[in-house]
């Protein structure tokens, strides 16, 4: 039987954080992970650089079936606390669009300054070692945690969950941490693949093959989600950073409503679409043609080929040309689903924050037992945000477990 202060469970991002700034408080930690490799999903992450943050942080960029949850973690561990941390180690980084921030080299940089930290806080490691079972008990030393693994059994009086979600399962993705939860009787939002690619039915996709391998710079919009950035047309559906961005609106729909509405793509997101065609609405020229001035040119002729608007924009009537610049601006498609957690980068759902202290991460209803990092329904926008929650998350619990 081996003795700690805080048990950490999954060597992520949010993991490594908490059980650093545990040890550094001077707690006896084990930090616990069944992968052979440490923070693979940091490793893998923005193409090998690692998206570690993004400047615009805020609440608004998280969801969340209690979306003021994440303000008080997010607030007291900022992203220039982390770009501080980052900066003291010395790693050069650099600035994207959209405010992200990536490693200039690999996102091994991230892994080490990580580990080092854990080191330097005494951190132990059961590394790989998977947890078989955990029971709870009170005993004269007050509430504990016991942990069975395939190498010993552990105890603890403070037990941090941080294993992740579903998403991306071939690096080792699993439902532990909902599992705990359920164990405990805290309730789960049920997870759904977020950020990720949306398929359409196949009598859609046979109807848009011929704009497959299409980019657009388009909008995107769905249950009050609103997002500019390139919409990729594939052989399966939609995709690109826009329709990403786009998709955890759209998973959002049926937890409050039931019922989905499709998604709006905006053709032309920076131009009145009515009133550029009232301007030309006497010209000879195909309304093909004059798409192509603002459209990839096959994309121009093929979209107005499925509608059926091919002829001369002086041919069109008052009435018809209205369609069109409704559908350049809104033009409405109903995903049949999602690409799955295979291709999604995040998993929207998971541990109800309302059953969380927003001010620790612990349990209300089972002290000494936290949940952080993705684990939590707590699901942000592409760009660092979710790496972002992950940093404050485990900050914050590593400050009281």
């Amino acid at each position: 039987m081996k003795h700690f202060d805080v048990i950490v469970i999954g060597a992520g991002a949010a993991g490594m954080m908490c059980a650093a700034l545990a040890g550094l408080r001077g707690r006896r930690v084990l930090l616990i992970d069944h992968a052979a490799k440490l923070g693979e999903r940091i490793r893998i992450s923005g193409g090998g650089r690692c998206n570690f943050t993004n400047r615009h942080v805020s609440a608004q960029n998280y969801l969340s079936q209690n979306p003021h949850f994440c303000r008080s973690a997010l607030a007291r561990f900022s992203q220039y606390d982390f770009i501080a941390m980052v900066e003291r180690r010395r790693i050069p980084y650099h600035e994207r669009e959209h405010g992200q921030l990536f490693c200039d080299d690999t996102a091994q940089d991230i892994i080490d300054m990580l580990k080092d930290a854990c080191d330097q806080g005494g951190v132990q490691w059961a590394w790989p070692c998977r947890v078989e079972g955990i029971t709870h008990m009170d005993s004269s030393e007050g509430s504990q945690f016991e942990l069975t693994t395939e190498q010993a059994i552990f105890r603890c009086q403070s037990l941090v969950i941080a294993t992740g979600g579903l998403a991306v399962p071939q690096i080792g993705a699993s439902p532990f941490g909902y599992k705990v939860a359920e164990q405990f009787g805290i309730q789960v939002i049920p997870p759904k693949p977020a950020l990720v690619p949306l398929a359409l039915a196949p009598e859609t996709l046979a109807a848009l093959k011929p704009l497959a391998g299409n980019t657009l710079d388009a909008g995107t919009h769905c249950d009050g989600g609103s997002f500019r950035e390139n919409v990729l047309l594939t052989h399966r559906g939609l995709s690109g950073p826009a329709i990403l961005q786009i998709s955890s609106y759209w998973q959002m729909q049926e937890y409050d409503s039931g019922k989905k509405q499709p998604v709006e793509i905006d053709l032309l997101p920076d131009l009145d679409a009515a009133g550029w065609l009232a301007e030309n609405r006497n010209s000879k020229m195909l309304l093909a043609n004059l798409l192509a001035e603002k459209l990839p040119r096959k994309f121009a002729h093929e979209w107005c080929a499925l509608f059926g608007w091919e002829k001369s924009l002086n041919e069109f009537s008052s009435r018809e040309l209205e369609a069109v610049a409704k559908t350049l601006k809104d033009w409405a498609l109903m995903p049949a689903g999602t690409l799955g957690y295979a291709k999604a980068e995040v998993t929207l759902g998971g541990v109800d924050t309302n059953a969380l202290s927003s001010k620790t991460m612990e349990a209300k209803t089972v002290p000494g037992l936290y949940f952080i990092g993705e684990v939590v329904d707590v699901t942000g926008w592409l760009g660092g945000y979710n790496f972002q929650w992950a940093w404050s998350s485990g900050w914050v619990a590593g400050q009281f477990a």
